[in-house]
């Protein structure tokens, strides 16, 4: 079990005073088996009435309401935490679910919902296209077509980090052959949406003490990736920035349907429209 410390500041600077509308805020990091959350701290300058809630996928939210105007706003999460994924897992899929294609049940079908359909118009079908190149025959192999398309991706878009909101659809990003890790798990989770599979995407953190991990600066930064439900396994994690399978090393903060869900800070403020100075983003993953 790994104690980690992350500590996530966002500042906003205005050239004139401004005043804040409510921010909606993702930064608490999901409990569950692998990971333990012992502390979370939230602090606002200037402060704010915080209340929290959890939204349709059971992420902790929380809404800041201001009540003073300023020309900074600094937002830090300080959260302590201990991980517990081992490095090799080993997924017991059940037996009907181990060869693509399978079907889910009709329970299953109906829960995952709207997480088994693409959200990005594909109409010439160039995904599942790309996607079928991957099948090994009648009978494959579910796991291994699954990290072969997650290899796949990595191996057909070359990583580039963007600071730019939005995200690229995934026919873009292999009409561009790069982008950013976002742009890696919509391309993969868009890509097993069309063969069949339920997907989600996840937000949160990548610890990198040794520094190997692509995405990441020094030992620790915002990350995405990747879950898809398997039958006997359950949701199962793949980072295709980094090629890897399973949850050791990332730090999940929000699981959704659209990337467009997972934004860790959204916000508005009223004053004049060049008041903006900038904004700047600064994560620290230590144990």
């Amino acid at each position: 079990m790994i104690p980690l410390q992350i500590r996530h500041t966002t500042t906003y600077r205005f050239h004139r005073p401004v005043t804040f509308g409510p921010h909606r805020l993702m930064l608490r990091p999901r409990e569950s088996r692998d990971l333990r959350v012992t502390s979370n701290q939230l602090i606002l300058t200037p402060a704010a009435t915080v209340n929290w809630a959890q939204d349709v996928f059971g992420n902790a939210v929380a809404t800041a309401n201001f009540s003073t105007s300023g020309d900074q706003l600094v937002i830090e999460s300080t959260t302590e935490l201990q991980l517990d994924a081992v490095p090799w897992p080993v997924f017991a899929i059940a037996g009907t679910a181990t060869s693509f294609p399978f079907s889910y049940s009709a329970d299953e079908w109906t829960d995952l919902g709207a997480l088994g359909a693409p959200q990005f118009p594909d109409a010439s079908g160039r995904l599942r296209s790309w996607a079928m190149g991957f099948v090994r025959g009648k009978s494959t192999d579910t796991l291994s077509l699954l990290k072969d398309l997650s290899a796949g991706v990595s191996r057909q878009i070359s990583y580039q980090s963007r600071d730019e909101e939005g995200t690229q659809s995934p026919t873009h990003t292999l009409d561009r052959g790069w982008g950013s890790c976002r742009d890696f798990a919509v391309l993969f989770v868009e890509t097993v949406r069309s063969l069949g599979f339920g997907a989600r995407i996840v937000s949160g953190y990548l610890y990198n003490p040794a520094g190997t991990f692509v995405g990441s600066q020094g030992m620790g930064s915002t990350h995405a990736w990747a879950e898809v439900f398997v039958p006997g396994a359950g949701w199962i994690p793949f980072d295709p920035t980094n090629r890897s399978m399973g949850g050791f090393n990332l730090i999940p903060v929000a699981v959704v349907r659209d990337i467009r869900q997972a934004i860790p800070v959204q916000g508005s403020f009223i004053g004049d429209s060049n008041a903006f100075g900038g904004m700047t983003v600064d994560v620290h993953v230590t144990s």
